[in-house]
Parts: structure tokens; C-alpha cells; sequence
């Protein structure tokens, strides 16, 4: 599993992810103009019929992909690819009950069918031929909808009334927006050659059993159109570089190590000493993993490094104040009833702001001007001064939430849902890093524990928001360092931090004055959408470790090519 893992329900997964870039201002292309033709010509036919759409929207998502990959200095792939994908979120009956209405009673997930379409757009901007792709799926669609609609009222007479009698769908306002589509600039042979060079020092150690590193170029231009009068043409490019290697320790516990750089211009990447620098780095880290003590199962004090921290807050915080699981009555709905308390110390706040394109000099993954659903996107205070106020809203309105706030996302092909963007956690009094491992140790001592722990570096982290399992989480560390009484520090492994929302936010003290970025690709339901998650190092008063999970299976007995039993080229 690579990184960043995440969420919701439904175990996600979070990797890192891509950056997007505005370009300026220019006039709509032929596809949405072809999106905007054929909207108007279905709705103006659907009238004839006994129940016509109260609202339709066509997205077209086209994504321009660039990827070379190698392993111990060679290239293991290397290929291009362009695809444009349709969305079309077609809607019957009213905004108060229409047909994406749940039907309850059924499996605890959802209808993958109708939250799931791979139906692909031509490439060439034929006019004629984007409009007939748009004229047989709205047809499709709509009979769907016709079927769906009347489940769900036949379903809703015979069921208990639900806890949140929200409607279905809120009114936002229209939007128009277009700016030039960004064109990815990526020189292959040029970037095999550095693949090449890039992994070549893992080839080295013979405990070293995957050594990669995957240079990725994506750029996505959206077109999207409703019935409400909205048009809007965005675009976007990153460049990602991701290092990766694992080894093995004697009793089998595989221990990874990452890297990962992004950029919005291949040239903005680090240069090739900067990248060796790192592969060094991750190398002697895995070898002193191998070698270091197992961590036995813990309750006592931790400091969460800045991006430990970032992910801690998106699986145990983001993932349960999005909107739409407030009204699924097999969702946990953990911070539903809590709007307006204190969850959190004065000091601290948290919000989600989908506008802000970097944090200091870091760019953020989680960036955006328009979510999925043609809604601007803005700022959203979710914890002010230690109080919760809020939750993230897609168009599905929930009981004191009528409408979006800029948060309906997915992944071509799903339908939106409310989604985490880019998290902030801020505090209004920081203390320096020095001064968090004082207190640290301070609560060692009070505790009268022999240790505590420190989250420096993490893979990713899961959780689980509904109500047939335990709610719980488990953030996955990669770097972590037991901290003694008398301020000395340990590497150890085999550490898995858990633990259940509501007790754990209990026991959060202080913070420091160093935020850190963690930025990833969050899975959910409605698919991969990039995220970003920012933090200052946190102190915990009490959390929970487990052993991590851990093969069975032995190293290899034969040593690797070109190696000695020692492990390193002559």
C-alpha cells in the first residue's frame, strides 16, 4: 500500500496527490459548447413527459497523463495516455425528495450502479459526435432516475421517518468561469535517464526488495454545464516524484520508507543531488528499522509531528464532519449533535480552504476554484477558538446546513459527495519544538510511564465512520521514536496508532510553532480526489498503540544479483 491511505466507511486510502494550476481567461472550447446544446435540448424535450428532470448537469473530465517508473536503475514503464470521462448528475421529482433520494432498509453501503459510470467522451472536439454521446446517457439516466424515484417513494411509505427530514437537493447559485486549458510539458528520455540514476542506490543493499521511483505528470480539464445557468471550463497540471523502497525484518515485518516531491513545472522539482540525498536517507533509515526494538501494545503520552498530526486530524476529525454522512442513519454521525461545543482546547482551530493554493512555500494538493457541482469554492471554519461550527457541504442538504459550501467532490465517473480539501489546524498559542518535548516528558513523569512515544514521519491511516463496527481509526507511522525521561530518543517499529475519535481529541494539550504539510489523494466513495492536511507538531496526552500487522513470510535465502552476503556491491 502506498501512501497517503485515508477513509470513511468504508476503509479508504490516501496517496500523494496532484496541484493544480489556473491558467487565464478564454472562451469556452467546443465541448462545452456541445454540453451546453445538448443540456438545453434535453430539458426542453423532457417537458413532454409526464415527470421531466428538475435538474440536469453534464461534466466532461478530460485527464492528460504522463508516467515513467524504474526499480534498482532500470526503467520498468514508461507511457502516455488521454481520456475524457462524462459525469451526468440527472435529477426527477423535487429538491425536497427527487430520485437520488437512499433507499433504506438495503445494504449499508449504497447503489455502486448509480454512483459509478466509466462512459467515455471522444477525444476530438466533434461537436456532433460529444452530443450524442450526451443524447444516449441522459437518456439512460433518466430512465434510472424514473426507477429510482419511484423505489424510494414506494420505500419511504413503509419506513420509520428518517431523523433528518432534509431535502435531497439545495439551490446554489449559477457560475461562470473560464480559464486556458495547461498543457503538460514532460521530456521522457530526459526523465528515464534520472529514474535511472534515481533508483540505482538501492540496487546496493540486498535487503533492499523493492527500490522504485515513479516521476508522474497529470493535467485535468474540466468542462462542466447545469440547468441552472452554470458554465465552466478549469484546468490543472502537477508533477509528482515518488520514492519508494521496503526490507524486511528477521521476523518478518515489512518496513517501508517514502518520498515524495511535487511541483507545478518539472524544472521546480529538486534536482538530482537533492533526490540522492534523499534515497540515501531512506536507505540507512531502512537499515536502522531492521535493526530496531518492537514497541509492545502502549497507552501514555505522543507527540505527532506536524504531518503525523495532519492526517491524524483528517481521518479522526475531517472524515466525520462531512456533510452527507450526518444524514445517513448507518453513519456514526459522531460530531452531528455537537455544533456549538467545545471539542477541542481555546487554542485551537481548524478549517478547510479548497482557495488557498499554498500554506508558506508549500503548495496545496486539496486546491480548487469550482467543486464537482458547479459551486464556488470558499473557506469553511470548522473548530473556531476550540468550538465546532460547522460541517463540509456538498448540494445534500442536512438539517441547519441548507446549502453547499463549496465541498461536492469525486473522481471522474462518481457522483459527488461532501469531501475534505485542504485542512488547516492552527493554534493561537504555539510553543517552540523544545518546549513540546518538555512537556513531553513532563507527562511521562506525571504518568509514571518509562517512555513516550514520537510520530516523526507516516504512511497514511483509515478509519471508520459507520455504525455496524467499531468506530475507530488507525493512523499507520513509518518513523517513530520512543522518548525517554531523560530526553533521549529510540527508533523502534511495529507501530500502529489507534484509537476512538471523541476520546482521543480529549486528551490533545499543546502544540508548537512548526505547521507541516501532508499532501495526499483521499479514497471514498466517491472515489480519489487530492487533499492536503497541515498541522503544527501536536502533544497527546494519552494514545494507543497496537503491534502492526506482520507477514510470516522469511527474507529471501539466496542474496540479491551483483550482491555480497553482506549486503553492499564490492
Amino acid at each position: 500500500m502506498k501512501p497517503w491511505s485515508s477513509i470513511g466507511v468504508f476503509l479508504g486510502l490516501c496517496v500523494f496527490a496532484f496541484l493544480p494550476v489556473a491558467g487565464p481567461s478564454e472562451t469556452p472550447t467546443t465541448v462545452l459548447a456541445a454540453m451546453r446544446q445538448e443540456l438545453s435540448r434535453s430539458m426542453e424535450s423532457f417537458k413532454k413527459q409526464p415527470l421531466p428532470p428538475y435538474f440536469l448537469s453534464y461534466e466532461v473530465t478530460e485527464t492528460h497523463s504522463i508516467s515513467v517508473g524504474g526499480a534498482f536503475g532500470t526503467i520498468t514503464s514508461s507511457h502516455e495516455g488521454l481520456v475524457r470521462q462524462l459525469n451526468i448528475d440527472l435529477r426527477v421529482g423535487d429538491p425536497s425528495f427527487d430520485s437520488t433520494h437512499p433507499v433504506r432498509g438495503g445494504l449499508p453501503f449504497f447503489d455502486f450502479s448509480d454512483r459509478f459510470s466509466m462512459v467515455q467522451v471522444p477525444l476530438e472536439n466533434n461537436s456532433n459526435a460529444i452530443r450524442r454521446v450526451l443524447w444516449y446517457e441522459t437518456d439512460q439516466k433518466y430512465k434510472k432516475a424514473l426507477e429510482h424515484y419511484t423505489l424510494a417513494k414506494a420505500n419511504a411509505q413503509v419506513k420509520v421517518a428518517p431523523e433528518d427530514a432534509s431535502g435531497d437537493f439545495s439551490k446554489d447559485p449559477a457560475e461562470k468561469y473560464t480559464e486556458a486549458p495547461v498543457e503538460i510539458k514532460l521530456e521522457r528520455p530526459v526523465w528515464e535517464q534520472k529514474i535511472r540514476k534515481y533508483t540505482a542506490p538501492f540496487a546496493r543493499s540486498a535487503d533492499i526488495y523493492e527500490g522504485e521511483a515513479t516521476l508522474s505528470a497529470e493535467g485535468v480539464t474540466r468542462w462542466y454545464t447545469n440547468s441552472d445557468g452554470s458554465e465552466l471550463q478549469t484546468s490543472s497540471v502537477y508533477y509528482r516524484l515518488l520514492l519508494y523502497a521496503y526490507t524486511k525484518a528477521e521476523d518478518g515485518m515489512e518496513l517501508p520508507r517514502y518520498e515524495s516531491f511535487v511541483a507545478f513545472k518539472p524544472e521546480n522539482l529538486p534536482d538530482d543531488l537533492a533526490v540522492l540525498k534523499a534515497v540515501d536517507k531512506m536507505i540507512a533509515d531502512l537499515h536502522a528499522l531492521k535493526n530496531a526494538p518492537i514497541v509492545e501494545p502502549y497507552t501514555g503520552p505522543a507527540i505527532l509531528s506536524g504531518r503525523a498530526s495532519g492526517v491524524f486530524f483528517h481521518e479522526v476529525f475531517g472524515h466525520r464532519i462531512e456533510g452527507h454522512r450526518q444524514k445517513d442513519e448507518n453513519e456514526a454521525q459522531t460530531f452531528k449533535k455537537k455544533v456549538g461545543e467545545k471539542i477541542l482546547p481555546d487554542s485551537f482551530s481548524v478549517y478547510f480552504d479548497p482557495t488557498l493554493r499554498r500554506l508558506g512555500s508549500t503548495e496545496l494538493a486539496g486546491y480548487y476554484l469550482y467543486d464537482d457541482e458547479g459551486v464556488k469554492a470558499r473557506r469553511v471554519d470548522v473548530v473556531k477558538n476550540g468550538v465546532f461550527e460547522s460541517f463540509l457541504m456538498s448540494r445534500s442538504p442536512i438539517a441547519g446546513f441548507d446549502h453547499s459550501n463549496g465541498h461536492g467532490r469525486s473522481q471522474p465517473g462518481f457522483r459527488a459527495i461532501a469531501r475534505q480539501s485542504n485542512l488547516v489546524v492552527a493554534t493561537s498559542k504555539s510553543a517552540s519544538h523544545d518546549e513540546l518535548k518538555k512537556m513531553l516528558i513532563e507527562q511521562i513523569r506525571q504518568q509514571n510511564n518509562p517512555f513516550g512515544l514520537m510520530f516523526d514521519d507516516i504512511e497514511g491511516g483509515f478509519t471508520i465512520t459507520q455504525r455496524f463496527i467499531p468506530n475507530a481509526f488507525n493512523v499507520i507511522p513509518v518513523m517513530v521514536y520512543r522518548v525517554y525521561p531523560d530526553g533521549r530518543e529510540e527508533l523502534v517499529r511495529g507501530v500502529d496508532l489507534i484509537g476512538t475519535p471523541l476520546t482521543v481529541f480529549s486528551k490533545i494539550l499543546a502544540a508548537d510553532d512548526d505547521v507541516q504539510t501532508f499532501n495526499g489523494v483521499c479514497g471514498a466513495e466517491s472515489g480519489w480526489v487530492p487533499v492536503s492536511a497541515s498541522s503544527p507538531d501536536i502533544l497527546i496526552s494519552q494514545i494507543e498503540v497496537q503491534k502492526k500487522e506482520k507477514s510470516q513470510e522469511r527474507a529471501p535465502i539466496l542474496p540479491a544479483p551483483g550482491t555480497d552476503l553482506a549486503g553492499a556491491l564490492p
